[in-house]
């Protein structure tokens, strides 16, 4: 069955939308068949994939409301081998509505089980708050992924996030581990980048890729353009770090960690 990977930071501006849209594209064009679950108000996924979210024929917010099944809001993305469950403005809505039903933390796990069997890696990409569309994304998730930048206030973001995750794993899904931690917009010339690269490093080993994401033009471009950066501009340094990331997470995943 696919993985199922959050996409999360409590801390916003770190690059985590960026992430879920070429992580997702690099692995798709690498012949894995992957689902990007955006599960965010602003859309930003959706739109940067090209998508226009304010006239879209399912999204997740259907899901939520189970308004439809998950197979009727499954679209293309005009990609080989990715596919995306849209969002807009209308999930803002989903989440009030949540607060009263049963089971509310365990709706996105239970609609995935009939379709993660079609996927190599569904990624969700997370609201950056801690609300209920975050807690059904890491109860759904097998893992979480952490994009950060190398500042301070990163680290105080990041310790805040571990206690959610612990919370999480101990009371809904204890089978949830941490994916990775992936350093974004990093400036090798920065010595307060290096100093953080390497306190991380010190703390988690070999959970923080070893793959850097630079500061890159391109990559705040390409979403404008409603394009993955490896479609936009396959040359350019943002496209082939997210290339390399992928290559790494494939080969963690047959055990060269």
């Amino acid at each position: 069955m696919g993985k199922i990977t959050a996409v999360a930071n409590q801390k916003g501006g770190v690059g985590k939308t960026t992430t879920a849209i070429n992580i997702s594209a690099s692995l798709a064009s690498a012949g894995k068949h992957v689902l990007l679950i955006d599960t965010d108000p602003q859309g930003n996924s959706t739109s940067g994939l090209g998508i226009d979210k304010d006239h879209l024929n399912g999204s997740i917010y259907d899901l939520y409301t189970e308004a439809k099944t998950i197979d009727k809001i499954i679209q293309d993305t005009g990609m080989d081998n990715l596919k995306i469950i849209s969002s807009n403005i209308d999930l803002i809505g989903a989440e009030l509505e949540l607060f009263g039903k049963d089971n509310r933390e365990t709706i996105l796990k239970q609609a995935l089980e009939p379709v993660r069997h079609d996927y190599d890696y569904i990624f969700i990409d997370c609201p950056p708050s801690l609300g209920l569309l975050t807690l059904n994304a890491l109860v759904a998730a097998d893992s979480l992924l952490v994009p950060m930048q190398c500042e301070y206030y990163a680290l105080e973001g990041i310790s805040m996030l571990l206690r959610t995750f612990n919370l999480i794993k101990d009371s809904f899904n204890p089978g949830l581990e941490i994916e990775g931690i992936l350093l974004t917009m990093f400036d090798g010339r920065n010595t307060l980048a290096n100093q953080v690269s390497d306190e991380l490093r010190r703390h988690f080993g070999d959970k923080v890729y070893r793959t850097l994401i630079p500061r890159n033009v391109t990559l705040a471009e390409a979403p404008s353009h409603g394009k993955p950066v490896i479609l936009y501009d396959i040359r350019s340094r943002g496209a082939q770090s997210y290339i390399d990331l992928a290559k790494e997470m494939i080969g963690n995943e047959a055990g060269t960690r």
